[in-house]
């Protein structure tokens, strides 16, 4: 790439991402302990077959425009409510539950579903990555995936996701948007790997006598039902105390569940396909994806996102990958060294290792390397704040992009009043933990207009991309909408460089 003088100045580009809070998915409902949920079977049971029939054509009527396969989700909620409670109902309330008839299944499973509308209170933090499919799009331009934070009722937050192209001259133009979200088929029969599995009991000082002859059972690669079988083995043997055993099994399944498995439709549009919390550790909400496209050393390519997943509680960094954003696998990001939010994965190894952008102490902007992408060990200062818009604290804001000369990073700073701004740094291309230059002024800074929002005086991004010597970044304003701008690439190497040039 060539370094050429341009003027250095940030377009902001024409259009807004707000929020639609009239797409909505349906969730499984639990209103109240096992007596409340007891209680409302019992009623609905009470009803006559005329009444059951005429309620279900009304919730039908109500709702069946607003969800894809409404039956399906209706029957799937129902067999939810009987996984939890069938052994109570059938106890207490329906002696035989398969004899119901389907008008019945269906009705309960209506009172036991909640619509949920994602987007309703903000639509934020935008990431962008160059869509796998790449055909068909015309000369000079580029099919392009961003990836959004929606947060709904209760803060929870989950992914969604835009698509359209980026064009010769930089316009950029979106695919109509699905007027129906959905979520995906959740995998629980996702194959685990046996030995990155027991490091991650060792780092969480959870293996012991219980889990060693747990293990003793499963073969290298196992499915869940293998570790639910084994550990069943065990507990039918009573080879340890009770407590002692039960403790363990729930460790082991609490981390079996937070690697997971999803799969969309692959004949939904992108913006129909919802990623919404489902295992305990994120319930809470799934906050701020990094999405990246990787190019492994064989030249294939993976796009991973790393996110924080939140459970009320505690945070815990997680990595999805996918080759197709169809299929989604979600992991656990291991070692001491994953620690606080915000990591950013870089676009392809460095000497042979893995490289990420981390905040490990929540003030600085740390860089760690790895020789395996799920365990991270060490981590070092890659740069402290030291301009007066970030003296607060500084992190990434995203995954950094290649050039001839280094890498990009996007860096948002925190200054007086809490304000946020986005920066850049110059990383040496062949040693990243080597500071080139950094900008002493932000390139973005909320206006007057970006400034108001759920969170005032910010604007924030969790990614951005290179197109035709731009550098187009989707960013968030105070937490409530999303627009893009675009800067020169040329121009801020060329500051960079004299920056460099300058100290030196």
């Amino acid at each position: 790439m060539s370094i050429r003088q341009k003027p250095l100045e940030v377009v902001r580009r024409p259009g807004e991402f707000t929020s639609d809070n009239t797409r909505v998915i349906a969730r499984f409902f639990q209103p109240g302990n096992e007596d409340r949920i007891l209680d409302i079977v019992q009623r609905v049971q009470d009803l006559s077959d005329d009444t059951i029939t005429l309620l279900l054509i009304k919730v039908k009527k109500e709702y069946a425009d607003r969800h894809r396969d409404f039956e399906r989700i209706l029957m799937h909620h129902f067999d939810e409510l009987t996984h939890l409670f069938g052994q109570q109902i059938v106890q207490h309330i329906i002696p035989d539950i398969e004899a119901l008839s389907s008008e019945r299944q269906l009705l309960l499973g209506a009172y036991f579903t909640l619509e949920y509308s994602v987007e309703a209170a903000a639509l934020f933090n935008p990431s962008i990555v160059p869509h796998p499919i790449q055909e068909s799009v015309p000369d000079g331009s580029t099919r392009f995936i961003m990836s959004f934070r929606a947060t709904g009722e209760g803060h929870i937050s989950s992914i969604v996701f835009r698509s359209g192209i980026i064009g010769h001259d930089c316009e950029i133009s979106f695919d109509p948007v699905s007027d129906y979200i959905e979520t995906p088929d959740f995998q629980k029969d996702s194959v685990y790997d046996k030995h990155l599995f027991i490091l991650k009991l060792i780092e969480m000082n959870a293996y012991n006598e219980v889990t060693t002859v747990v293990f003793d059972h499963l073969p290298e690669e196992f499915t869940f039902d293998q570790l639910q079988d084994a550990a069943s083995e065990v507990e039918k043997n009573q080879l340890f105390p009770a407590v002692y055993q039960s403790e363990t099994f729930e460790t082991i399944r609490w981390l079996a569940h937070s690697n997971y498995e999803l799969k969309f439709r692959s004949d939904r549009r992108l913006s129909a396909r919802v990623i919404f919390p489902v295992s305990e550790n994120e319930v809470k909400g799934i906050e701020d994806a990094r999405f990246v496209r990787f190019t492994d050393d064989d030249g294939s390519v993976t796009f991973y996102a790393t996110y924080t997943a939140y459970n009320g509680m505690q945070i815990l960094p997680q990595l999805i990958s996918t080759k197709d954003f169809i299929r989604f696998r979600i992991i656990t990001l291991n070692g001491k060294a994953v620690q606080d939010k915000g990591m950013a994965l870089f676009p392809r190894k460095v000497n042979g290792k893995y490289v990420m952008i981390s905040r490990q102490d929540g003030v600085n902007l740390h860089i760690m390397y790895s020789e395996h992408l799920h365990f991270w060990q060490e981590s070092s200062i890659l740069r402290r704040p030291k301009f007066p818009w970030e003296l607060t604290q500084i992190g990434n804001c995203g995954s950094p992009v290649e050039t001839e000369v280094g890498w990009l990073l996007l860096t948002h700073g925190v200054g007086p009043m809490r304000k946020y701004c986005i920066g850049v740094d110059l990383l040496d291309l062949n040693n990243p933990s080597k500071v080139i230059a950094s900008l002493d002024k932000p390139i973005l800074t909320p206006n007057g207009y970006e400034r108001e929002g759920y969170v005032p005086n910010v604007v924030y991004t969790c990614g951005y991309m290179i197109h035709q010597d731009q550098l187009i970044i989707p960013y968030a304003m105070s937490d409530a909408k999303c627009a893009i701008a675009s800067i020169s690439v040329p121009g801020l190497l060329d500051q960079l460089l004299s920056k460099a040039d300058a100290a030196n």
